[in-house]
């Protein structure tokens, strides 16, 4: 992704639905909206209020294999969106005795997200990208009405 600009985002909300999960993420210049299954805006919506389960979800066995092996989530960026698809890529650091490694891996944005909240990382999208969706700020702000009345 070298020479390619990244645009910081935030997730704004996450909407449970009939068939899913709507997660709205943006900045102030655009909204934009990914659809996932229920388990997975489950567990993000777990994730970012630190809420534990029993036993521990994939997420969290992943996270605590990453800080075993000194491995350090850096950064989450979207790569691709195609008729309603999205990839995104995972940055990681691994410490050793050699040195640091940096390894980007390709991963559904669902679980780059989890992981990235989860260590309260930053989420990027890339320009090309950004500027290919369609803009859903308008129906951010109703929702957000609607949920406020």
């Amino acid at each position: 992704m070298a020479g390619m600009e990244s645009v910081a985002i935030a997730l704004k909300i996450i909407v449970p639905t009939q068939n899913g999960t709507a997660i709205f993420l943006g900045n102030e210049e655009k909204t934009f909206v990914i659809y996932v299954d229920n388990t997975a805006g489950t567990t993000l919506t777990d994730t970012l209020s630190g809420t534990r389960k029993e036993r521990p979800s994939t997420h969290e066995l992943t996270g605590a294999a990453f800080e075993g092996f000194g491995i350090e989530v850096k950064r989450m960026v979207i790569n691709h969106a195609e008729d309603g698809i999205f990839h995104a890529r995972l940055s990681l650091t691994m410490r050793n005795e050699l040195g640091v490694k940096l390894v980007e891996i390709d991963t559904r944005p669902s679980d780059a997200l989890i992981l990235a909240s989860r260590e309260k990382k930053p989420l990027f999208i890339l320009r090309e990208v950004l500027d290919e969706l369609e803009d859903m700020s308008e129906v951010l702000r109703k929702i957000t009405e609607q949920q406020k009345s």
